[in-house]
């Protein structure tokens, strides 16, 4: 056992979890984990089946479930504890608290209820991915789960298209080979892109290619496990939609609408989508 059962003050602690292999944890997790007057955890299974492995004793203390259908009730509870004087440990159900998991309304809630909150960190999803991906980490943005319609993730991934940093997504394994065909002809078809699968567990698999490339290989493919998918910034220097337009024009005298958008957003390395919508308007005005 290699924990520590310490005096912890009133508060509220933020547990970070592993997201795979159980040894990831920290010494102060540990110690948070034996220590806390209350526990609460988005999957309570998972984080007794975390404590057995380390030896970490639930005994008689509270071990409270904070989920979406739960969480007013229990954020109250929990808040209330703190105020008379109790020691409380919320962790995720795997990586850092807060992070696509339900604790956010408990650290609001937090400030407002005068009550101290620290966290104990650990392993996230998101840099372990960055560090595995080979995309640049300068600079990125964690845009979570895109929405399951086809239409709604064509548009968020559109509301993404020019952020100056690599794009960070989850994904479920049954969509990825959607999200991907998706990004593809929104993004561009360039565009480098990782798709990082079970990280830090025994089939840990990193997958890297352009988004065309990737979209092929996962095309009627369901994989297993939980998965990060990691894409470039856009590298196209700026075209003006001058430019644009007046090859579309040239083009639309020549082919059809559907060639003359293929060839000019190739030419481009702009994404279909927004050359269709240009010649569209183009075709109206004549």
């Amino acid at each position: 056992m290699n924990f520590q059962k310490v005096a912890l003050d009133a508060g509220l602690y933020f547990v970070g979890v592993p997201i795979g292999t159980a040894r990831d944890i920290t010494l102060r997790a540990l110690d948070v984990l034996a220590s806390a007057d209350v526990l609460a955890a988005e999957d309570t299974r998972s984080l007794r089946r975390l404590m057995d492995i380390h030896g970490v004793p639930v005994s008689r203390r509270p071990l409270v479930a904070l989920h979406d259908h739960s969480k007013g009730s229990v954020i109250a509870r929990l808040l209330s504890d703190v105020q008379a004087g109790k020691s409380v440990a919320y962790a995720s159900e795997a990586g850092m608290p807060l992070i696509a998991d339900p604790g956010f309304e408990l650290s609001s809630a937090a400030p407002e209820a005068g009550v101290m909150q620290t966290c104990a960190p650990g392993p996230s999803a998101i840099l372990t991915a960055l560090v595995l991906g080979g995309l640049p980490t300068d600079a990125f943005y964690f845009a979570g789960f895109l929405p399951n319609a086809k239409s709604a993730r064509r548009s968020a991934l559109e509301a993404v298209r020019e952020v100056p940093g690599t794009l960070v997504f989850y994904e479920s394994p049954k969509r990825l080979a959607a999200m991907l065909s998706d990004a593809s002809d929104i993004l561009g078809t360039e565009r480098l892109a990782a798709v990082c699968r079970e990280l830090t567990k025994k089939f840990e698999d990193i997958q890297r290619g352009t988004l065309e490339t990737l979209s092929r290989t996962y095309a009627g493919t369901t994989v297993k496990g939980e998965l990060v998918v990691l894409i470039d910034r856009g590298r196209s220097a700026s075209v003006s939609q001058d430019t644009v337009q007046q090859a579309l024009e040239q083009a639309l005298r020549q082919m059809t609408m559907r060639d003359a958008v293929d060839m000019v957003a190739k030419a481009y390395n702009l994404p279909r989508r927004q050359v269709y919508q240009q010649a569209l308007a183009l075709t109206k005005e004549g």
